[in-house]
């Protein structure tokens, strides 16, 4: 096709040349403008040719420069974030540079083959799922353990990860070889020591966060509630009431379990520098493009290194649970829970027979004197 119009307009030239035909009848045989017969003309004198030229501008002024380019590629390569975060964070790194669009972050990554275009996923209703607001900082902190997995010594690791709901920092995570409580309860106690106590801690169900048992109680809630420490639980198969901190886990499992680590001290490493990342570089969508260190402060409830007792009103009978897990109430003896054991409950009458079962500012239950059944709270 660009051969035949080179010659065709190499025979306009040769026509014109020979004297027969004016340019008006040329352009009106080769139907073209008399113009373009003008330029091929033009064409033939310069010795420039007949083949179509590039109408792409030699110079570009809005074009990207190779330096900032090659820097959005490191950030890209270095994090594995969006072209939104990636820009925010290359903003606060390099201030005095000129930073493209967005649309152009995106347009350099897919030119590197480094852009993943997702299918839009279903976004879905949760009925009667409340959503979790808070006004301040360690008002509210989300636990859990993210799901477990082997590391190159085959040995399983679980993640217990602790984020402030607020601020959305990310105050542990700490790779562990069970859910037990054992493990659990030192990494919250060198937490608490470190920033404070937090006013609640919302977990799911399973431990050893709750159990089955009264109230939910295990070990370590009853342990936060010694600390003055609310447990909120969320209704069961319903992570998205731990919305952020599911999110959270996501990029924790992108960033440093795909491929997971030789040993569980080098996936520790990896973990922490995660964290940091996490918190003082990462901009965050839900606290307007800000990074978690910014709004995130220690909070004022130092750890207190011995528990206090708990001190009921004078109107509750005290009781003493004893180390089956039982409490007396008139001649008999009903079971609560073995977490208890050694534990002072109140008990206070409610009704004819029925009495509440209080420990510290909890309401663990009801129990009915005549037939001992008892009746755990959410």
């Amino acid at each position: 096709m660009e051969t035949s119009l080179t010659d065709a307009r190499a025979r306009f030239v040769r026509d014109f040349e020979s004297g027969h035909w004016s340019m008006t009848e040329l352009c009106e045989r080769y139907g073209v403008s008399r113009p373009t017969g003008y330029k091929w003309m033009t064409r033939r004198k310069s010795g420039a040719g007949f083949a179509d030229r590039s109408h792409a501008p030699h110079q570009c002024l809005h074009r990207t420069g190779a330096d900032v380019e090659a820097l959005i590629v490191a950030a890209r390569q270095e994090y594995g974030w969006g072209a939104k975060k990636l820009r925010q964070v290359l903003r606060t790194r390099y201030p005095a540079r000129s930073w493209p669009a967005r649309s152009t972050f995106n347009a350099i990554l897919d030119r590197h083959a480094l852009l993943h275009k997702n299918r839009r996923r279903r976004k879905w209703t949760h009925p009667g799922a409340t959503p979790l607001q808070t006004e301040r900082p360690n008002q509210v902190w989300p636990v859990d353990f993210k799901g477990q997995f082997k590391t190159g010594d085959g040995h399983y690791c679980y993640p217990l990860t602790v984020t402030d709901h607020f601020s959305r920092s990310l105050l542990a995570c700490h790779g562990l070889r069970s859910v037990a409580t054992a493990g659990a309860k030192p990494v919250f106690r060198t937490l608490f020591r470190a920033v404070g106590l937090p006013e609640a801690i919302r977990s799911d169900n399973g431990a050893p966060f709750a159990s089955t048992g009264i109230h939910g109680l295990s070990a370590l809630n009853v342990w936060w509630m010694q600390l003055g420490i609310v447990h909120q639980r969320i209704p069961p198969s319903s992570p998205q009431e731990n919305g952020t901190h599911e999110r959270m886990h996501r990029d924790l499992k992108r960033e440093t379990t795909r491929p997971a680590s030789s040993s569980l001290r080098a996936q520790q490493r990896r973990f922490n520098t995660f964290r940091v990342r996490y918190n003082d570089e990462r901009p965050h969508e839900g606290i307007a493009d800000r990074t978690p260190s910014s709004l995130w402060t220690p909070s004022s409830r130092p750890y207190p290194e011995h528990i206090t007792p708990p001190a009921y009103p004078a109107h509750l009978e005290v009781r003493r649970v004893s180390s089956a897990g039982t409490f007396r109430l008139h001649s008999q003896q009903p079971f609560l829970s073995q977490v208890l054991r050694g534990e002072d409950i109140g008990l206070e009458e409610v009704g004819d027979g029925i009495w509440n079962i209080v420990y510290y500012s909890t309401l663990l239950g009801k129990i009915d004197e005549r037939s001992l059944d008892i009746t755990g709270t959410k």
